[in-house]
């Protein structure tokens, strides 16, 4: 049998002998909506949106190159502005890096490239505290340092994509803005939530680190968000937009309808992709996919991610941290007894699944590189597979996760 995930900006392929029998992972879900929707949805909002004759300026949080967004929700915002007469020179268009390197205008890519010609477009940094305001703490004791040019807008737009993520439950509504346009501090704090009961993938209301962020977003004033629901080709399947908290409560329905899928039994092996660029641009970004993946995963069971990750770790902090470490229990041991870090936070996540299951990976970083992260490097996923099954039974269950970043893969034993 062929199968192939994607890789990159393309695909890989291998092969699984005949005798076994593979469960494909994935949804169905398929462009279902013309991209005039956008249009409509944004015309026609859900809940309280504020009143544009009172607008005189507006910031736009859009997402930086890490995240798969069709160009059209932005392009169809701006039109939309100006028949309200909100022209150019009002609008700001700001990067939503959070934590990831700054933007600069070669990395843009078509939509931002476009956009810079005649809006003025700044990318987030973190680090530059001069041009963060403070908010106060939130509830959970989370400090609010975030972007002046955007909180001082009197309209404050978020772009983005609704899915599932693996420990602020899902991705969509403020969190563009809450956590893309805000300082360093504002981040790790609310990232550390992610250690606490609750912070797991596929869970709203009820998660801490999720809720910090919808409570960050309320103290920034941010509203108005357009989100889409991308198929399996990245492609628009839904699109929402109007109040944050209302967009959320729309659209993640209809993402655990199409992307939470149930598994019966634990998987011997599974092969696993982030779904492709520019979800594997980075190990920060593609050990999602390891993560969703063991979730369905056997202890002592192997999972090959396949992750092309051109931009090797995609975190200086994260590869400084983990040098010279010998292993995944010796990173837990450490990670529970240090002040939790961004960057580090990486190793952690990937040696908790590690512990338990082998993880190897498929990507362009060089083997020895790959090795001092504590991983396994292969060169071919078939021969690897095959090498794999030599050592198990004959009925050995084997799944594929094509695009695991967007899964939610749920174990559901028969009763």
């Amino acid at each position: 049998m062929e199968f192939r995930v994607p890789y990159g900006k393309s695909q890989i392929g291998f092969s699984v002998p005949d005798t076994y029998t593979v469960e494909w992972i994935g949804p169905e879900l398929r462009n279902v909506k013309p991209y005039h929707s956008i249009q409509d949805a944004i015309e026609n909002p859900l809940g309280a949106v504020p009143d544009l004759r009172q607008v005189k300026s507006v910031a736009i949080a859009f997402p930086d190159k890490t995240r798969p967004m069709r160009p059209e929700a932005l392009f169809t915002l701006l039109r939309w502005l100006h028949r309200h007469d909100l022209w150019p020179e009002a609008i700001t268009i700001l990067i939503a890096t959070g934590t990831h390197t700054p933007m600069k205008a070669e990395d843009y890519g078509p939509a931002l490239t476009d956009a810079a010609k005649n809006y003025r477009v700044i990318s987030h940094d973190c680090d530059d505290v001069e041009k963060l305001a403070y908010y106060g703490e939130t509830t959970r004791g989370t400090p609010v340092w975030v972007n002046r040019e955007f909180v001082r807008a009197d309209l404050r737009v978020v772009i983005g994509n609704i899915e599932p993520h693996q420990f602020m439950g899902f991705s969509g509504g403020v969190k563009s803005a809450a956590i893309g346009l805000t300082g360093r501090e504002t981040i790790n704090r609310n990232h550390a939530l992610m250690v606490e009961p609750g912070a797991d993938l596929g869970r709203y209301e009820d998660n801490p680190v999720r809720q910090d962020v919808e409570e960050i977003g309320r103290m920034i004033g941010v509203n108005l968000a357009i989100n889409t629901i991308l198929d399996f080709d990245k492609d628009i399947a839904h699109v929402f937009a109007g109040d944050p908290v209302d967009v959320m409560k729309a659209g993640i329905p209809l993402v655990r309808k199409e992307y939470e899928i149930q598994v019966e039994t634990p998987f011997d092996v599974v092969i696993t992709a982030p779904g492709g660029h520019p979800k594997d641009i980075n190990l920060y970004q593609a050990q999602k996919a390891l993560s969703h993946a063991s979730r369905v995963t056997k202890d002592g069971g192997t999972v090959i991610l396949v992750a092309a990750c051109p931009e090797g770790t995609g975190n200086a902090r994260y590869e400084q941290w983990i040098k010279g470490m010998t292993s995944h229990e010796a990173v837990l041991e450490r990670f529970a007894q240090e002040e939790f870090r961004l960057g580090p936070h990486k190793a952690f996540q990937i040696a908790r699944d590690a512990v338990r299951i082998k993880p190897l990976i498929k990507s362009e970083m060089a083997d020895e590189f790959v090795r001092s992260l504590l991983l396994t490097p292969i060169q071919d996923v078939t021969d690897t597979l095959q090498a794999v099954l030599r050592d198990l039974p004959d009925d050995a269950r084997i799944g594929v996760i094509p695009i695991a970043n967007a899964t939610i893969p749920v174990l559901c034993p028969k009763p």
